[in-house]
C-alpha cells in the first residue's frame, strides 16, 4: 500500500512539472514573445490565430457579459443574505460529525459557496469581450501557439540528402529531453501532510503521518544534477550543425558549443556564494534557508544578475543568439530542420527558459515561500489571522487550512517563475544582438572575474561574521 501511494504521488508530481512546463509556461512564453514581436514590428501578431465563431455569439457578447455580471450580483446578494443569517445565529448543523473544510453550519457553507461564485463571475464578465478578436475566439492570442504547433507538424519533414540521417534525427531529441528532465529536482511546494489536509498545522515541531515532499526527486547532488543534465543540450546543438552537412549550420553548431561550454563555467561559479550561505547542495534545503532567513536575492544581488545573464546566454536567447544569427548564418545550427524537428528545437528553447526561471525562483526568490505565510497559517509582525469565536470563523479556518496554504505556495512558485520568464523575453526584445566576440568577452572578461570576486567577498563575510 505504501509503495502504491509513493508511485501515485510520484506520477502526480511528474505530471504537474510536465503539465506546468508544457501546457502553461511554453504557451504563455510563446504568446508573450509573439505579442512583443507584433508590437516591435507593428503587426497583428498572435491575434491572427483564432477560431471563427458564429455571428450569433459575436452579436450577443455584451449580453453574455451582462449575464456574468448579473450572476455575480445575484451570488453577491445571496452571500450577504447568508452572512446575515450567520450573524443572527440561525445556522443549522449539517449532517457531518466533523467539519468539512471548516464548514460547520449550512449558512456558513452557503456563504462560502456564494462568495466563491461571485468571485468567479466578476473577472469572467470583465475578460469575456477580450477573449474574442473581431469574429474569432483567440483567448488573448493564446490559441496562436497551438495553431503554430499544428501547422509545424503538418509540414513536410525534409532531410538533406547528404546529411547523417541518424544523427540528424537524434539531435533535436537530445536538445529537448534534458530541458524537461531538469524539473525533476526542483521543489515546487512544501511538504504535504496527507492526514492533515483540512486542518491548521502547528507552526513548529514534528508532524506525524504520511508526508509527501512536493519535489520529484531530492538528490544529494542537488544543483549539480541541473548542470550535468543541462549540459547535455550542448550535444544537441553541436550534432545538429555537424550532421546537417551545411556550412552555415556547422558554424552555428560550433558557436553554440563554445558559447554554452563557456557560460556553463560562469553559471557554476556565480552560485558558489549561495552554496556557501545555504550550506547545502539540496534545492529544497536552499528554499528552507530562505524561508527561515531572507530571500537569496537580498543577500546575493550580484550573483542574481550574473546568473540571470549567464542563463540567458546558456539557452541562446537574444542578445546571445549568435548561434542562430539570421543576418550572418541564416538560421544557425537548425538551418536544415523543418516540420516537427524544427518545432522540437523551438520548444526546447522555451522549456529551457521555463526551467531556468524555476531554478532562479528557487535559488534567489524563496521558491514556494510567500511572505507572512508559514506552515501554521498567515501571520505578520506577531499578529495571526484568526477569526475563531466569531461569525467569520470559516474564513480563517479555510485560509489557515493546510491544503489552502500549500495551494497558495504552489501558486506563488508558478507565478514567480512565470514573471522571471517574461523578464527574459522582455530582455530579448529590448537589447540588440551582440557580436560573437563580444559574447565571449562578456563571459571571460566580465562575468567570470566578477563571480570570482563575489566568492572571495562572500567567504570573507562568512569568516568575519561566523554565519
Amino acid at each position: 500500500m505504501e509503495f502504491g501511494w509513493f508511485l501515485l504521488a510520484t506520477v502526480l508530481k511528474v505530471s504537474f512539472i510536465l503539465g506546468v512546463t508544457v501546457l502553461l509556461y511554453a504557451p504563455v512564453f510563446v504568446l508573450f514573445e509573439r505579442r512583443q514581436s507584433a508590437m516591435v514590428q507593428d503587426r497583428i501578431g498572435p491575434m491572427m490565430g483564432g477560431v471563427k465563431m458564429p455571428r450569433l455569439v459575436i452579436d450577443h457578447l455584451q449580453t453574455l457579459q451582462m449575464g456574468a455580471f448579473g450572476m455575480a450580483a445575484l451570488c453577491g446578494l445571496l452571500f450577504l443574505f447568508a452572512t446575515a443569517q450567520v450573524w443572527q445565529g440561525n445556522g443549522t448543523e449539517v449532517l457531518f460529525t466533523e467539519p468539512v473544510l471548516g464548514v460547520r453550519h449550512t449558512w456558513n457553507g452557503m456563504m462560502f459557496v456564494f462568495g466563491a461564485l461571485a468571485a468567479v463571475h466578476v473577472p469572467l464578465g470583465v475578460v469575456l469581450p477580450y477573449l474574442f478578436h473581431h469574429d474569432r475566439l483567440t483567448i488573448f492570442g493564446g490559441l496562436h501557439a497551438l495553431f503554430d504547433a499544428i501547422k509545424a507538424f503538418t509540414k513536410e519533414d525534409v532531410v538533406p540528402p547528404e546529411a547523417d540521417k541518424f544523427l540528424f534525427s537524434l539531435a533535436p531529441i537530445i536538445a529537448m529531453v534534458p530541458a524537461l528532465m531538469l524539473g525533476a529536482v526542483i521543489p515546487f511546494g512544501p511538504t504535504l501532510y496527507v492526514d492533515y489536509l483540512f486542518e491548521q498545522l502547528p507552526a513548529e515541531g514534528t508532524i506525524g503521518g504520511a508526508a509527501i515532499p512536493l519535489q520529484v526527486a531530492s538528490l544529494n547532488i542537488g544543483i549539480l544534477y541541473m548542470f550535468a543534465v543541462g549540459g547535455a543540450g550542448i550535444i544537441g546543438a553541436a550534432l545538429a550543425g555537424y550532421s546537417s552537412n551545411n556550412k552555415f549550420a556547422l558554424i552555428g553548431g560550433l558557436r553554440a558549443a563554445s558559447q554554452m561550454v563557456s557560460y556553463e563555467v560562469c553559471l557554476g561559479l556565480t552560485i558558489v556564494p549561495l552554496f556557501m550561505l545555504y550550506d547545502s547542495l539540496l534545492l529544497d534545503e536552499m528554499v528552507q534557508w530562505q524561508v527561515d532567513h531572507v530571500w537569496g536575492v537580498v543577500v546575493q544581488p550580484i550573483a542574481f544578475v550574473l546568473f540571470l545573464t549567464a542563463s540567458i546566454a546558456e539557452y541562446k536567447r537574444v542578445p546571445f543568439d549568435a548561434p542562430e544569427g539570421e543576418s550572418e548564418i541564416v538560421a544557425g545550427f537548425f538551418l536544415e530542420y523543418s516540420s516537427g524537428k524544427w518545432l522540437m528545437y523551438m520548444l526546447a528553447e522555451f522549456f529551457e527558459v521555463a526551467t531556468s526561471s524555476m531554478l532562479i525562483a528557487v535559488l534567489f526568490f524563496g521558491g514556494w515561500d510567500v511572505p507572512f505565510l508559514g506552515r501554521g497559517g498567515w501571520e505578520a509582525f506577531g499578529y495571526a489571522f484568526d477569526l475563531s469565536g466569531t461569525h467569520w470563523a470559516i474564513l480563517s479556518e479555510v485560509a489557515n487550512s493546510h491544503v489552502f496554504i500549500v495551494a497558495v505556495q504552489i501558486g506563488a512558485f508558478v507565478l514567480k517563475a512565470l514573471l522571471l520568464g517574461m523578464l527574459s523575453i522582455q530582455i530579448r526584445w529590448t537589447l540588440p544582438r551582440f557580436r560573437y566576440d563580444q559574447i565571449m568577452q562578456l563571459c571571460w572578461r566580465m562575468i567570470l572575474p566578477l563571480a570570482l570576486v563575489n566568492i572571495l567577498v562572500t567567504g570573507i563575510f562568512i569568516l568575519l561574521t561566523g554565519i
